[in-house]
C-alpha cells in the first residue's frame, strides 16, 4: 500500500507541476507564457524576467515529469522544491503563513512533499525502481 500511496502523490504533484511549467513556458491552462510571466518576474525584482521565467518553467515542467515518472526522483524533488522556495521568498513570505492572506502555506506543503519523496524514494511503481 505504501508504494501505491507514493505513486498517487507523485502523479498528482508531478501533473500539477507539469501544468505550472506549461503555464509559464507556453501560456497553456490560463498561464501568461514566457513574455507575460517574465514581465511579472521583472516587476518583483527577478531579472532578467524572461530568462528567470524560462528557468522556473523548465524546472517545473521537467521536475514535474521526472517526479510523476519516479525517474531521478531526488533531482526532481530538488527542482520542485527550488521553485517553491523561490515562490516563498520572492512572493508569499511577506504575507505570512496562511494561504487566505496569499501566504506561503501551500508552497511550503509542496516543498515538504517534494523533499520528503526525494528522501524516501519514489516507491516500487517508478522508473527509479525499475532501472536502478
Amino acid at each position: 500500500m505504501i508504494d501505491i500511496g507514493l505513486l498517487i502523490i507523485r502523479l498528482v504533484i508531478g501533473a500539477l507541476f507539469i501544468g505550472h511549467g506549461a503555464q509559464k513556458l507556453f501560456g497553456w491552462f490560463g498561464g501568461y507564457g514566457l513574455k507575460g510571466t517574465g514581465g511579472w518576474f521583472e516587476s518583483i525584482g527577478m531579472k532578467p524576467g524572461v530568462t528567470m521565467a524560462l528557468f522556473a518553467g523548465l524546472a517545473e515542467l521537467i521536475g514535474g515529469i521526472l517526479f510523476a515518472l519516479g525517474f531521478l526522483t531526488p533531482l526532481a524533488g530538488i527542482m520542485i522544491a527550488g521553485t517553491m522556495l523561490m515562490a516563498i521568498v520572492k512572493v508569499h513570505a511577506p504575507n505570512g503563513l496562511w494561504a487566505t492572506s496569499n501566504g506561503y502555506e501551500y508552497n511550503l506543503t509542496l516543498l515538504a512533499v517534494a523533499i520528503g519523496i526525494a528522501l524516501i524514494g519514489a516507491g516500487q511503481y517508478s522508473l527509479d525502481a525499475f532501472l536502478f
